[in-house]
């Protein structure tokens, strides 16, 4: 079997180590005879593995006490809706800041909530997202309920290098393609959220990390699963939580101590982002839109000098044992994903096609 470099955006590769690990144990795990996918989630020894994984997640991201730790389902996408109805309880007022595509949808969704007050707090829209807006760009409404913004944008490629300072209001958090990837001060945010299937586990468990405070009544009408108040009193047991990505979810932090936390993490993946964007930055071959300052450490956008040479890039790439380089439907262009289980090795291939590719098209 040969495996190849997959760069996707999503669901993403994982460490090999982690997969021997899981297929050794997919029969048969700890001698109980049985997968993690068929035992019951109220078993004694699923109730060990969601505790470890809850645990895990406190000591490798550093998460304080006051911090309520939840295992949902439905994606980031179902966060889009869930953070309206359970934090717009207040004034009525939240602002959104947007930076991409699933900030803007974020900001979409919220506009459902009939008889709320949502504001953009801020945009680089006319700019093509192309960075993050600076501090004194934002105006943020001092009542609003929270603030919400998209750490990293997986669509345009481009990262917040700060933490935005809302006076005081709660920051909200879409951190699905750059969770695990690097340190960060949980208690600058309220909410945290990310879906799993880029740096945690695969598709199907979404990771929601709520200070305690925020844990109060939703709005009227809004469904039990739904409620993140009711979902922290039945410790993410409500109803059956997503097991076998919970599992994997164990094995990744484990695997994350093992290599040396998120620190470690942090320097290899600055390390492989640095080896791409020094080689952009030596070419006019290709094109990396996004502001320096700004670029993401996770996704990389990219494109050669027309549409034509990028599909064939694209289409070449595959040959060369690499997949999942076309950029996002709305941008076109190039992307690749180099998350914490992207190794060193597979983004110096894909800079000696890059080279390569140059010299026979440039």
């Amino acid at each position: 079997m040969t495996r190849i470099y997959n760069f996707s955006a999503g669901p993403s590769m994982f460490p090999e180590s982690v997969l021997r690990e899981a297929a050794a144990e997919i029969m048969d795990y700890k001698g109980s005879g049985m997968s993690v996918m068929e035992m019951s989630h109220r078993s004694k020894t699923y109730d060990e593995i969601i505790k470890n994984t809850r645990s895990l997640f406190r000591r490798v991201m550093g998460i304080p006490d006051d911090y309520e730790v939840l295992f949902l389902q439905g994606g980031a996408t179902l966060q889009f809706a869930m953070v309206p109805a359970n934090l717009l309880t207040g004034s009525g007022k939240a602002d959104y800041v947007l930076t991409g595509h699933f900030s803007t949808n974020a900001y979409k969704e919220a506009l459902l909530f009939e008889g709320k007050e949502i504001n953009i707090a801020g945009s680089t829209k006319e700019e093509g997202f192309t960075r993050i807006p600076q501090q004194n760009e934002l105006t943020f409404t001092p009542d609003a309920d929270y603030v919400h913004i998209c750490e990293n944008n997986s669509v345009y490629g481009s990262k917040w290098k700060y933490v935005p300072d809302t006076g005081g209001v709660p920051l909200v958090a879409d951190m699905s393609s750059c969770i695990l990837s690097e340190s960060i001060d949980v208690s600058r945010y309220g909410i945290i959220y990310a879906s799993a299937q880029k740096n945690i586990a695969p598709a199907g468990l979404t990771i929601v990390i709520i200070r305690k405070d925020l844990l109060t009544d939703p709005l009227p009408g809004t469904p039990t699963t739904l409620n993140y108040k009711k979902m922290a009193e039945y410790n993410s047991m409500y109803n059956t939580p997503p097991c076998w990505p919970i599992y994997i979810a164990m094995l990744m932090l484990e695997h994350i101590e093992k290599e040396g936390g998120i620190e470690s993490m942090e320097k290899r993946n600055i390390e492989k982002a640095k080896l791409f964007y020094d080689y952009l930055d030596s070419t006019d071959f290709y094109k990396a839109p996004i502001a320096p300052e700004n670029r993401s450490l996770m996704n990389v956008v990219f494109r050669t000098v027309n549409e034509e040479l990028d599909a064939k890039f694209v289409n070449e790439s595959i040959a060369y044992g690499m997949t999942n380089l076309k950029g996002h439907r709305s941008v076109g262009g190039m992307r690749a994903s180099i998350y914490n289980s992207m190794p060193k090795a597979g983004v110096e291939h894909l800079v000696e096609f890059m080279k390569e590719f140059e010299r026979e098209n440039g």
